[in-house]
């Protein structure tokens, strides 16, 4: 019976670099080579998924790349989404209103684009690694073609100010949507079907796996309900307190230094 690894991108899969180290890819090609699944399991859009794909040749059979915090589910053998959900067009003008209130930038995203009322300190930062090109328009809904799979939070400086935002999308969406912080500063606002750990469960009755065949592994707050959802839940030594109580295994050296290397070659 085939296993399926689920991983996040930044602070887990890869080094600081942006990279996959040489060990940690040898360790991949083994256990894809024996039959099993591989799967980005990221808050990125697809399109930032599958740039690290390409950079670090992540093309294995039976590969899936989850974007969005699991708000797309993309079978990368079929090329097709084996799900989509997103953000209602009615709620994104009061969400955009609210970052507006409270001084923080919000972005969201087309199938190609970042979509910003502005560019600013926040989408500068934020593209140093995502190099998504972006449209700059305030009615942010005459940007999108379809309901976008998530909207970000960013706030580098105070991080009151983005709890005080948090606080006031949460109370407007109620148990519609999920907010959850990627790092930070970056608050990450989803669907409430979606999840990473809807994901893992998703993917995986899809496949025909059985829930004790997963592994996932993170390091950050948005990680937690994936670690908490596969069989085998793997915390980064470099994660924060939280992944790590909520992990099963813990990695023995962090994501520079070949953390997961070991823990895959031992769950082929």
């Amino acid at each position: 019976m085939s296993k399926i690894f689920f991983t996040d991108l930044d602070g887990t899969l890869l080094t600081k670099e942006k990279k996959v180290s040489p060990a940690t890819m040898e360790a991949l090609i083994q256990f894809t080579n024996a039959g099993n699944h591989f799967a980005i399991n990221t808050g990125r859009a697809l399109e930032s998924a599958m740039s690290v794909q390409r950079e670090n040749n992540l093309f294995f059979p039976g590969s899936f790349l989850i974007a969005y915090n699991g708000s797309q589910i993309f079978d990368c053998d079929n090329k097709k989404d084996v799900y989509r959900t997103g953000i209602p067009f009615d709620m994104i003008p009061d969400i955009f209103a609210l970052s507006k209130e409270y001084g923080v930038h919000c972005h969201t995203y087309t199938d190609e684009n970042i979509v910003t009322p502005a560019e600013d300190e926040e989408l500068k930062y934020y593209r140093r690694v995502i190099h998504t090109p972006y449209i700059v328009s305030e009615d942010i809904n005459s940007a999108l073609t379809d309901i976008p799979c998530k909207i970000i939070g960013i706030e580098l400086h105070d991080r009151e100010k983005i709890d005080r935002f948090k606080a006031a999308v949460e109370e407007l969406a109620g148990d519609k949507l999920t907010l959850l912080y990627s790092n930070p500063y970056y608050l990450e606002i989803f669907n409430s079907e979606a999840g990473k750990g809807s994901a893992v469960t998703r993917l995986a009755d899809y496949l025909g796996i059985p829930h004790e065949n997963t592994l996932a592994a993170g390091d950050e707050e948005n990680d937690i309900s994936m670690i908490e959802a596969a069989g085998l839940g793997i915390g980064m030594i470099n994660g924060t307190d939280d992944v790590r109580k909520a992990a099963d295994i813990i990695t023995e050296t962090d994501n520079n230094n070949d953390g997961l290397a070991k823990i895959l070659l031992a769950n082929i």
